[in-house]
């Protein structure tokens, strides 16, 4: 019972990581290297709302959503749009503005356990013989409506259908009158905002360090690697795959070996299928 309740949430954790990351790449093709800062960045604008302007929890997390979605949409416009394209250019300049945020926070005293966020429920519940406090279940439920409310938006909106069209053809996408710019923009800040919801959500359960965006970017990455890069479907199913392997490692090996878990995976998918588990890209036989 106790594997399966914290695979569970390990699982559901490493899906809401990776979430905004494959995002903006299905849509827009940037690979997204700010994403670990945008995450940390996101739990330390809630803390400063919630301490020094003295708003409620819910409301801090409202606030925080909406300026990390301006911040990314900001960050296409004035940066990314002019190395669109150039796809080196455009992993050098979102790592060093992660590393740049994630150092500026350092230098602001991010660390130990001064900075925290307290959980939105305390106490825990009993299920069989394992105590589970409401803040993990807050990030199981999150994240299971989370992905239906996604799956609504990319299907059933106009902005959504947009994103889509982007995503499958690009040049025809634009004959029909669909913005690649807008529609790039809107996927930069809305996978900002996600950024900002896995950090309010998850960040009670740890401590809120500069660090820990390092950690975030390497399972974004993973997730999204071993799931196939354009596939938030694979990337729910790579979460899960690694979320309970980390769990079966360490129950029966040790925690400090959890984080070999979704580095070995990166290793054997690469190995045996480039294009992630439901990726589209052309197999090694295929490019050759």
């Amino acid at each position: 019972m106790s594997i399966f309740i914290y695979g569970l949430t390990q699982s559901v954790t490493l899906m809401l990581y990776g979430y905004g990351f494959s995002l903006v790449y299905g849509i827009s093709g940037i690979a997204n290297f700010a994403h670990g800062g945008f995450y940390v960045l996101g739990g330390y604008i809630t803390w400063c709302i919630i301490n020094l302007l003295g708003l409620s929890q819910f409301t801090s997390a409202v606030l925080t959503v909406l300026i990390m979605g301006f911040l990314g949409f900001v960050f296409y416009w004035g940066i990314l749009l002019r190395i669109r394209g150039i796809i080196l250019s455009e992993l050098v300049i979102t790592f060093v503005a992660g590393i740049a945020i994630l150092e500026f926070l350092n230098w602001k005293g991010l660390y130990g356990f001064y900075y925290n966020l307290l959980p939105f429920v305390e106490g825990d519940i009993t299920v069989g013989e394992v105590s589970v406090d409401y803040q993990r279940l807050i990030v199981l439920c999150s994240g299971a409506v989370l992905a239906g409310l996604m799956w609504l938006f990319v299907h059933h909106t106009k902005i959504g259908l947009s994103f889509r069209g982007i995503a499958q053809e690009e040049r025809t996408a634009l004959s029909l009158g669909i913005e690649s710019d807008w529609v790039g923009s809107l996927s930069m800040a809305l996978g900002s905002a996600l950024a900002a919801v896995a950090a309010i959500l998850i960040l009670p359960l740890g401590v809120l360090e500069a660090n820990v965006g390092y950690e975030v970017l390497i399972y974004a990455v993973t997730v999204a690697i071993v799931g196939g890069l354009e596939s938030t479907p694979g990337m729910v199913l790579a979460s899960f795959i690694i979320g309970f392997g980390q769990i079966l490692v360490a129950e029966f090996i040790g925690s400090s070996w959890m984080i070999i878990v979704p580095l070995a995976t990166i290793v054997v998918i690469l190995a045996l299928r480039p294009s992630g588990l439901f990726g589209k890209f052309k197999e090694l036989e295929e490019r050759v």
